[in-house]
């Protein structure tokens, strides 16, 4: 079955422009207008992956993705024009796999594209091979469910966060530098990545199993280096 992936822009030109270069690569693309468009195509058709735009008409980027999660760990792509810090902050906190800005080069969007697929991949065929959980504290990671338990409540993490943390959490006492996490996550050798991005995800995570995420107590920071989990 061929990859489809889901392209929601309410700019035809930029919807034309992706949907020839994802063609290219051999995905098969639908487009829709709107979230709500997106959300009723999610519904009715195999997704793979879908390029989100914050600001549409009707259901914006933004509460779309929020649907979305409700129904589907499926990657997103948040796609918009807008360039502050903040707005990247709320399009990977509502969900978000990753952020591309307006302008863009169609071949750094692909590349992303690719890198997403290529971790759904690795992780699918991986997340057999752990037999058992990993409990650090009041925190227990269940690899084979995809699950993550703190102090008896489930945190609801998206992929990538979850990738982050097992990473982490297999490789505790081991310092990860930003190059270090991306390449281990992402499975991608690809320039086309944002530290800030990174960040962005530890301190969503942080926000879902630390009790104080101002004072983390399990993914520490090493200043200068990266971020851990302690041994």
């Amino acid at each position: 079955m061929a990859v489809t992936i889901l392209v929601a822009d309410d700019d035809r030109e930029i919807r034309n422009i992706v949907h020839i270069y994802l063609r290219n690569e051999g995905y098969r693309v639908l487009e829709a207008e709107d979230g709500l468009e997106a959300l009723h195509i999610l519904q009715s058709e195999p997704i793979h992956l879908i390029i989100l735009d914050i600001m549409m008409p009707n259901l914006d980027g933004i509460q779309a993705c929020m649907k979305i999660r409700e129904l589907s760990k499926i990657p997103i792509i948040m796609l918009s024009a807008k360039q502050e810090y903040l707005d990247k902050i709320t399009g990977l906190s509502t969900g978000a796999d990753d952020y591309v800005t307006k302008p863009f080069n169609p071949l750094e969007l692909i590349a992303r594209v690719k890198a997403q697929l290529r971790r759904q991949n690795y992780s699918t065929l991986t997340t057999p091979n752990h037999s058992s959980e990993i409990h650090i504290d009041d925190l227990i990671i269940s690899p084979n469910e995809h699950k993550v338990i703190v102090r008896g409540q489930e945190a609801v993490l998206t992929p990538i966060e979850f990738s982050i943390l097992e990473l982490l959490a297999t490789h505790r006492g081991q310092v990860f530098n930003m190059d270090k996490i991306y390449h281990s996550v992402w499975k991608d050798p690809s320039p086309y990545y944002s530290e800030n991005t990174i960040m962005v995800h530890i301190r969503n995570i942080r926000e879902k199993i630390e009790l104080n995420p101002r004072e983390p107590q399990i993914i520490k920071t090493v200043w200068g280096v990266g971020y851990k989990i302690e041994k």
